[in-house]
């Protein structure tokens, strides 16, 4: 008998299962990817930093015009003040030889000054002169005096005085000159005294102020460091001088002194303020011009006009400190004759 052969049907067949294996990244695979994320996680930190400069530089731009316009404003109120005398005072009338001495130059100018100096804050009278050293080299110092007692005059800390004068001569005095405040940054400060005599107060007006320049328009002068000889006289002032060139004699508190100050007809001012480290961008060394860039003929060199470098400070070298700095210049045409 023919054996039968039994054969297998496709229902009965085991389901045959095909699994895909896995890939692995390769060395290659891994370090590209590495150095693609690297070179996107360098470029959002580029820009983050970047960005934060820059946020930087315009906070400290709008910072420094912020104190630029305040201590301009401030300056300007104070000086147009100098002069004044109110017509009433405590203990008499000013006696025919007060006004005879006053005219004559023989009590200290309502405008006074000293160049390249530290003020000494025991007497507003004298000062020192700055050294190389000190942070502010070149600054100059202003010696204002004023009166008021009705709430409408203020010092440069913007006090009031109610106390009517005891005589003619007895002032407010204000002065602004460049110190170093309490943290070490250099800063304008105001100095003042209600009736002119010790004991002084003084206090930060704006920090980063790290140079203050003053120049006199005069009237009337034929030479610097001579005593006054009136000449022409229109109000008008014909030339800029240092406080020093005001001087005769080396004598800060001679009649003649007294004299050629009260010619002033105007103060020019040339301030420069910096911002913290960081605010500028790059790290560049700077040559700057408190009194602004004009010059002194049509061949002249920018800054000519009112810099020299017999004058310190005039001419700036701002060192590459990675801070932001700003020039800040004004004219300011006094209201009231120092003459008077």
């Amino acid at each position: 008998m023919k054996p039968t052969t039994m054969a297998s049907t496709p229902t009965s067949q085991a389901w045959s299962l095909t699994t895909t294996a896995q890939r692995g990244l390769t060395l290659v695979e891994l370090l590209v990817a590495l150095v693609i994320g690297l070179l996107i996680s360098l470029a959002a930190i580029s820009s983050l930093v970047v960005t934060r400069q820059g946020f930087n530089a315009v906070d400290a731009a709008s910072q420094l015009r912020d104190n630029g316009r305040f201590a301009a404003d401030l300056i300007q109120r104070i000086t147009l003040q100098a002069g004044y005398k109110i017509p009433l005072y405590a203990v008499t009338l000013p006696s025919q030889q007060d006004l005879t001495n006053d005219a004559a130059g023989l009590i200290a100018s309502n405008i006074t000054g000293f160049n390249n100096a530290l003020v000494d804050t025991t007497d507003l009278t004298t000062a020192a002169t700055r050294t190389s050293s000190v942070l502010g080299y070149g600054s100059d110092v202003l010696v204002l005096r004023f009166q008021g007692s009705d709430g409408s005059i203020i010092d440069c800390s913007g006090a009031t005085s109610a106390v009517i004068p005891a005589s003619r001569n007895e002032r407010m005095v204000s002065v602004f000159h460049v110190a170093l405040d309490p943290d070490g940054e250099p800063a304008l400060m105001c100095s003042r005294s209600v009736d002119g005599v010790a004991a002084y107060t003084t206090q930060t007006l704006v920090r980063g102020v790290e140079n203050f320049q003053v120049l006199y328009g005069v009237d009337g002068f034929t030479a610097v460091n001579t005593a006054f000889n009136p000449g022409a006289m229109d109000s008008v002032p014909e030339r800029y001088l240092r406080a020093d060139q005001i001087v005769v004699g080396g004598n800060t508190h001679s009649q003649a002194t007294y004299a050629n100050w009260r010619q002033v007809r105007s103060i020019r001012i040339g301030m420069i303020l910096r911002g913290p480290v960081g605010s500028q961008s790059e790290r560049v060394a700077q040559t700057l011009y408190p009194f602004g860039l004009a010059k002194d003929s049509a061949t002249g060199t920018a800054g000519s006009a009112l810099s020299s470098a017999n004058d310190v400070g005039t001419i700036f070298s701002a060192p590459a400190d990675g801070r932001l700095r700003q020039v800040v210049t004004f004219t300011i045409h006094l209201r009231t004759d120092q003459s008077l």
